[in-house]
């Protein structure tokens, strides 16, 4: 497994190794080892039926995988997220949005992020004594969540809808959203499950440039599954194909661009299916 896209030779943040999962008599995914580094946006692509939301749920929990290693290297060494449940693996600082929202659409914008923050809470009221009673501890942790839920919301343009309920904002506010909330929990690594799906091009590149400055600015590693790929290639550094669950081709978008197996992938073998014309662009830049 190369590690040559890792800047100087870092180790990296996220290693996923000889991963495996069936269902049934589905081989969903055979044999998958790829790595993601920290401060990096990586995507993985594919076409549907690929695989890419099962590598999705055996990181984030969802799944244990029948074989396979995926390891989370942090200050305090590795964890080993296969051996971990869902909400330990969250803990870890590996956090992940999903294709269709799930926001809490009748709470509001600024309890929705609050929300996110619910285990620091927890733990600074001592688990509700400290909260009931009002204790300075529980108050300090509360303003600190107030506080970090505005700076988000000031972040993505929703300052001022703090008080709606979240179901009453438009798709591409609530996608905003969505990823303000996992910001929220203070992930190492961010999983983003289609991010772009839904939004009309100018949300795309708005959204873009707020994935870019999540690792610019916010010093995380992002990794997600895409199919626009005009936004795959303009944000990632490094990029896995994935088709019927085995991984075909990984590499820079500039390499992805002209991989003969991922251009049969799209096309099929005798290019005889449609190519989506955003993938015929991209596939065709040198």
């Amino acid at each position: 497994m190369s590690a040559a896209h890792l800047s100087g030779g870092a180790p990296p943040l996220l290693n996923v190794e000889h991963l495996s999962m069936r269902f049934g008599g589905l081989l969903a995914v055979d044999d998958l080892s790829f790595q993601a580094g920290a401060r990096e946006i990586t995507a993985i692509i594919g076409p549907n039926g690929a695989g890419k939301t099962t590598v999705f749920n055996c990181i984030t929990g969802f799944y244990r995988p029948d074989v396979g290693r995926v390891t989370l290297n942090t200050d305090r060494g590795p964890r080993y997220l296969e051996r971990l449940e869902g909400f330990r693996i969250a803990r870890a600082g590996v956090v992940r949005t999903f294709q269709n929202i799930r926001l809490f659409a009748n709470m509001s914008v600024l309890e929705n992020l609050l929300v996110a923050q619910h285990n620091h809470l927890m733990r600074a009221s001592l688990f509700s004594i400290a909260g009931l009673l009002g204790w300075c501890r529980y108050r300090r942790a509360e303003k600190a969540a107030v506080a970090l839920a505005c700076r988000w919301l000031e972040r993505i343009g929703l300052m001022d809808k703090a008080d709606w309920d979240a179901g009453r904002l438009a798709y591409g506010d609530q996608r905003r959203l969505e990823i303000a909330r996992a910001m929220c929990a203070q992930p190492k690594l961010l999983c983003l499950d289609e991010p772009a799906a839904g939004l009309n091009p100018r949300e795309s590149m708005a959204l873009s440039e707020l994935l870019q400055s999540l690792r610019d600015e916010e010093g995380i590693a992002l990794l997600l599954i895409e199919h626009d790929m005009g936004v795959v290639m303009q944000i990632s550094q490094h990029i896995i194909v994935l088709d019927y669950g085995r991984k075909i081709a990984e590499g820079s978008p500039r390499a992805i661009r002209s991989d003969a197996a991922v251009i049969r992938a799209y096309l099929g073998e005798n290019g005889t299916q449609p190519l989506p014309p955003e993938v015929m662009e991209d596939v065709g830049q040198s």
